[in-house]
């Protein structure tokens, strides 16, 4: 079975590759970058210079290749450019959509984020209603993802993976990462806004295991969401960094995910919660 993995060098992308070719699908990797191409290669992957933006090289890799499964992780914030990233979940996707119902591919899983419904007291779930009218910027992000999910709708089987706060080796909560520096400079205060995290490694083998899931929005979180007053103060300590300072209340969308309809169809994260999964990645 051929799979054609869009964004193979980002952190999901990358943790995803190894899993598919260990399973014996054959793997065509794409990176907007040439120098990234052994990376895909190392990897397990054919690798391919694409960018999702260009609608004809998609549409010609699409017709070369012609994938049983597309695999869409494809997201731009290495710069921390967030307009950039909802260009790519716009633009992108359509173009990858396209080009997939174009030759045929039956199935696409793509990626998303979790952290999008409307205000509540409880985790949110996959019927809640996206927060359409959020201030700027998160409506814009919004937007971005209310795109990208409507577009993967139309494939034939569409699965939309909207995982947690990634966390990991090479995501922004990792040992080295931005987020932990800031942390160690004790410019994050500690609310009780409530999150919902991922390891890395878990939403790589959601999206191996959903080339069998019916179609649909899944919530890829952990077991625990987790107020700021809960999980910062131990993610502080693991890193050597000065407790932080708190601050009560939270706006109503900071309630954290369940993650009940994934664990539905079989899935349950190898790191349950994100207080075993620090401790893997910062101690």
């Amino acid at each position: 079975m051929k799979i054609l993995l869009a964004g193979a060098t980002g952190v999901v992308g990358r943790n995803l590759l190894p899993l598919l070719s260990a399973a014996g699908y054959e793997v065509t990797g794409t990176t907007r970058r040439p120098d990234k191409q052994a990376q895909i290669a190392a990897l397990g992957g054919q690798p391919l210079v694409m960018d999702a933006l260009d609608r004809d090289r998609v549409f010609a890799a699409l017709e070369t290749i012609r994938p049983d499964i597309v695999f869409h992780q494809l997201t731009d914030l290495a710069g921390r450019d967030f307009s950039a990233n909802v260009r790519l979940r716009v633009e992108g996707t359509r173009h990858l959509v396209d080009a997939a119902r174009a030759v045929g591919v039956k199935r696409m899983i793509a990626q998303s984020i979790s952290w999008v419904c409307v205000a509540g007291e409880s985790p949110a779930c996959e019927i809640d209603p996206l927060d359409l009218d959020a201030p700027q910027p998160r409506r814009e992000t919004i937007l971005g993802v209310q795109a990208l999910e409507q577009a993967v709708a139309e494939m034939p089987i569409g699965v939309v993976l909207r995982y947690g706060l990634l966390y990991g080796a090479g995501t922004w909560y990792d040992r080295d990462s931005l987020m932990t520096e800031q942390i160690r400079r004790g410019e994050l205060t500690a609310t009780d806004a409530v999150s919902s995290f991922l390891h890395v490694e878990d939403a790589a083998r959601a999206a191996l295991s959903a080339i069998d899931w019916p179609a649909g929005v899944y919530h890829i979180v952990d077991d625990e969401p987790a107020a700021g007053t809960q999980w910062l103060p131990v993610y502080a300590r693991l890193v050597n960094a000065p407790p932080p300072l708190t601050r009560l209340g939270r706006q109503g969308w900071k309630r954290g995910e369940s993650n009940a309809k994934a664990r539905a169809v079989g899935w349950s994260p190898h790191y349950r919660s994100w207080r075993e999964g620090f401790v893997h990645v910062l101690a």
